[in-house]
């Protein structure tokens, strides 16, 4: 029981940690999205992305990351967890696809890993609870 209670602790930490990293820069590339920071634009159109999807994009973030730090709602959760996925992942595959350096591949490749990490780790309480 002990070596159980210890386990959870070590996961909630775990969790807690890569969760705020998560929404630190899940917010910060959020903010500048929606201040449409010219070097963010410049990336976007880089990319072959309209400048209004930036716009689109960092507020999904900001509601992302609302969803996943308030208490209850799991499933609201799970919805987070899935966009920041296929944000994170589309924006990694768009990069490579238009040959970009790993400069600036790595920051989509740090928040998709710190996305699986916290999503992984959460906490029971944050999961949705599956009966048979």
């Amino acid at each position: 029981m002990e070596a159980q209670n210890k386990s959870q602790k070590r996961n909630t930490i775990i969790y807690w940690i890569f969760t705020l990293w998560m929404s630190l820069g899940m917010v910060s590339t959020a903010i500048v999205q929606l201040m449409k920071n010219k070097d963010e634009l410049a990336n976007f159109t880089n990319l072959g992305y309209p400048s209004y999807l930036m716009i689109i994009i960092g507020i999904w973030k900001m509601l992302g990351v609302i969803a996943i730090l308030i208490p209850k709602f799991p499933l609201l959760k799970e919805w987070a967890y899935a966009g920041f996925f296929f944000v994170m992942s589309g924006a990694i595959i768009s990069h490579i696809i238009v040959n970009d350096s790993i400069n600036k591949i790595f920051p989509a490749v740090l928040l998709f890993v710190l996305v699986i990490i916290s999503w992984y780790f959460r906490p029971e309480d944050r999961k949705i609870s599956v009966s048979n």
